[in-house]
C-alpha cells in the first residue's frame, strides 16, 4: 500500500523555530514519516535558510511570506493552499486557527483538510479588532469546513462542540524523554547556580505574563535565587519586560535550543508559567519530562494537566505567585519525586502515541468520499 502523502500548512518553519506549534510539527512529523507517511512542510521563507530541504525523513518547501505581524500566516496560507491544488496530496493538514481561514478555499479545491486546532489565539493580548475578527473567522470556517478536526485539549474539543456544533478528536501535545545534563556552562555563562533560578520559557508575548512573574520575584526575593526568561520577542511589551528585568536582577537568556535549553531545564529549581493563554502548554510538558516542580497559573489549559493544587495560582494575581515562589524555594529537592514526574509525564504524553492517533485520523479522511457544497459548508 502507498504511503499516505501528507502536506502541512500553519507553521513558520522547522527544525528549532521558536513556538508551540513549530516545536509540535517537529515532534509529530518525523514520527508519521516513520510510520509510513510521505510528509511534506510548507515553511515561510522569513524562518527556514534557502538551502534547508529537509529535516529527518521530512521534505521542507519554502513558500514566500512577508514578515509583516497579521498578514505573515493568511498569505503564506494562500499561497500555500494554491501549491496543495497543484501537488494533490491526500491529506492537507492545517496547523491553528489563523491558516485554517483558507479551509473552505482548500475544500473547494477538492482537497481533503484536517485542522488542528491549538488554541483561542484570538484571546492573545497582541492582537488588534482585525487580526481577531481574522482568527475567529479562520476558526470557523476551519472548524465547519474540515474533513476532520483535531483538538490538542478537552478544553478546546468542548469550545469546538458549543460553538460549532462539531465532533473533534482530542490528540494532545506530547512530551519527549530527556538525559539530565551534567555539564552547566551554557546556564554558567549567565551568572546562574544550578538548582538556584526560576526559569520560564516561552516567546516574550504578553499573554505568557513573564512582568507578573518579574514582580513576583522582586516581591520574593528568595535568598539565593535568580530568575531566568529564555525567549525572545519584540515590540512594546518585551521593551517593558527588559527594562523590569534589568531593575529585579531577572536574566533574559533569549531564544535558546538544543544543549543550551536542555542544561537551562536541568539545572532550574523551578519552572513558573504565569499564562493568561495556552493551547496545551508544551513548555511546562517539556519542564515535567526534567522532573521539575512546576508553578502554573490557573487556566484551564494548565489545568487540564493535572497537577496538584499547590502547582497552581490564580491568573495575575502577583502577590499569590511571590508566596508560590517563597514556598518552593524552601522545600527541599525531592530527587524521588522528580523522577516520578519524569516517568507520569512522558507516559501520559507520549508522542509515538500521538503519532499513531493522528495516522488513524488520516486514515479515516482518506477513506471518505470527495463531496463538495453541502459538506463544504
Amino acid at each position: 500500500m502507498r504511503p499516505v502523502r501528507i502536506m502541512v500548512l500553519g507553521i513558520r518553519g522547522i527544525p528549532s523555530v521558536q513556538g508551540g506549534v513549530e516545536t509540535h510539527a517537529e515532534q509529530l512529523y518525523e514520527r508519521l514519516a516513520h510510520l509510513g507517511c510521505d510528509v511534506e512542510v510548507l515553511v515561510r521563507t522569513p524562518f527556514v535558510p534557502s538551502d534547508r530541504r529537509s529535516f529527518g525523513s521530512i521534505r521542507i518547501r519554502r513558500i514566500w511570506s512577508p514578515r509583516t505581524s497579521g498578514f505573515e500566516a493568511v498569505i503564506h496560507s494562500l499561497l500555500g493552499v494554491v501549491y496543495a491544488a497543484v501537488v494533490r496530496p491526500d491529506i492537507l493538514h492545517i496547523h491553528a486557527i489563523g491558516p485554517a481561514i483558507v479551509t473552505p478555499l482548500a475544500r473547494l479545491l477538492g482537497l481533503r483538510v484536517v485542522v488542528t486546532n491549538h488554541g483561542p489565539d484570538y484571546d492573545r493580548d497582541k492582537w488588534g479588532p482585525f487580526a481577531k475578527w481574522v482568527l475567529r473567522t479562520g476558526e470557523s470556517f476551519g472548524m465547519r469546513c474540515a474533513n476532520a478536526r483535531i483538538a490538542i485539549s478537552r478544553v478546546i474539543e468542548q469550545v469546538i462542540h458549543a460553538r460549532y456544533g462539531r465532533d473533534s478528536d482530542v490528540i494532545p501535545n506530547g512530551a519527549v524523554p530527556v538525559n539530565l545534563q551534567t555539564d552547566s556552562n551554557e546556564i554558567e555563562r549567565f551568572g546562574v547556580q544550578p538548582g538556584r533560578y526560576f526559569l520560564q520559557v516561552g516567546r516574550i508575548v504578553a499573554e505568557k505574563r513573564q512582568l507578573d512573574l518579574i514582580r513576583a520575584f522582586a516581591l520574593a526575593r528568595p535568598p539565593g535565587w535568580k530568575v531566568v526568561l529564555v525567549g525572545s520577542g519584540a515590540g512594546d511589551y518585551t521593551g517593558k519586560v527588559q527594562a523590569a528585568a534589568r531593575e529585579a536582577g531577572v536574566v533574559l537568556a533569549g531564544y535558546q535550543h538544543g544543549t543550551a535549553l536542555a542544561q537551562f531545564y536541568t539545572h532550574a529549581g523551578v519552572f513558573v508559567l504565569p499564562s493568561s493563554h495556552e493551547g496545551l502548554p508544551i513548555a511546562l510538558l517539556e519542564a515535567l519530562t526534567y522532573g521539575l516542580p512546576v508553578l502554573a497559573s490557573a487556566i484551564p489549559a494548565n489545568l487540564e494537566i493535572g497537577l496538584p493544587s499547590t502547582s497552581y495560582f490564580p491568573v495575575g494575581d502577583v502577590k499569590a505567585l511571590a508566596a508560590r515562589l517563597l514556598a518552593v524555594a524552601r522545600a527541599p529537592l525531592d530527587e524521588a519525586a522528580r523522577e516520578s514526574r519524569r516517568h507520569w509525564v512522558t507516559e501520559q504524553y507520549d508522542w509515538a502515541r500521538i503519532a499513531k492517533q493522528t495516522y488513524a485520523v488520516y486514515h479515516r479522511v482518506v477513506r471518505e468520499p470527495k463531496l463538495l457544497g453541502r459538506s463544504v459548508i
